[in-house]
């Protein structure tokens, strides 16, 4: 009878394994629960570096707008007093004398700025616009033999007229004039010592420098 009843143990003993193995089971959900929470947290703190670096980003850049605008207000009254006039980005300063070329950067220099350097096509039309013979910033270079800018670099963008640079007459010219104002194309080479009035450009960067 005794051994009959043994599945009963038997039966009674796998009860009981399984109630040792329920503590294992409880103890690796433990262990999921924790690294999962702790996945969590480093993805909340990742998360909030980034947001971080965005917000610094975003005021940055604001202070940066912020500036620029003060310095405009500031100076503007300043600028436009002196005969300065701004497009964006740069004051433009036109003289009412004429000088050679060397001589009307002079003139620029010692304002703190130099003779106008053409980059887009809003610049060349502004440029036009005055309806007289204007020096530019552009020279030829004779080492180079390139048309370079006042700020060293090479004439990329071109507007010049129909058939120049001609050095007209076998004469030396070896700076540049805004002359054909009815059209996008106007730039024409003249001497260097050549009188015409001027433009300087002082770019907004420059001043908050």
């Amino acid at each position: 009878m005794d051994y009959v009843n043994q599945p009963d143990g038997s039966t009674r003993n796998g009860s009981g394994k399984r109630s040792e193995l329920r503590p294992a089971a409880g103890e690796k959900l433990i262990r999921v629960v924790a690294v999962s929470f702790g996945l969590l947290c480093v993805l909340q703190a990742a998360a909030n570096v980034t947001l971080r670096l965005v917000l610094h980003t975003q005021t940055s850049d604001k202070n940066v707008t912020v500036d620029i605008d003060k310095l405009r207000r500031l100076y503007a009254d300043q600028y436009f007093q002196q005969g300065w006039v701004y497009l964006h980005p740069s004051f433009y300063y036109i003289s009412s004398i004429k000088k050679s070329w060397q001589a009307s950067r002079d003139d620029c220099l010692r304002r703190g700025a130099d003779l106008v350097i053409i980059n887009t096509k809003e610049e060349q039309d502004f440029t036009r616009q005055f309806q007289r013979l204007t020096w530019i910033g552009l020279r030829h270079k004779m080492i180079t033999h390139q048309w370079t800018w006042v700020d060293g670099t090479p004439l990329t963008k071109r507007y010049w007229g129909p058939g120049e640079p001609n050095s007209y007459g076998g004469k030396e010219e070896e700076c540049v004039e805004i002359r054909f104002h009815e059209t996008e194309d106007s730039w024409n080479d003249i001497p260097c010592i050549d009188q015409n009035v001027w433009i300087c450009e002082k770019n907004v960067t420059q001043i908050i420098e």
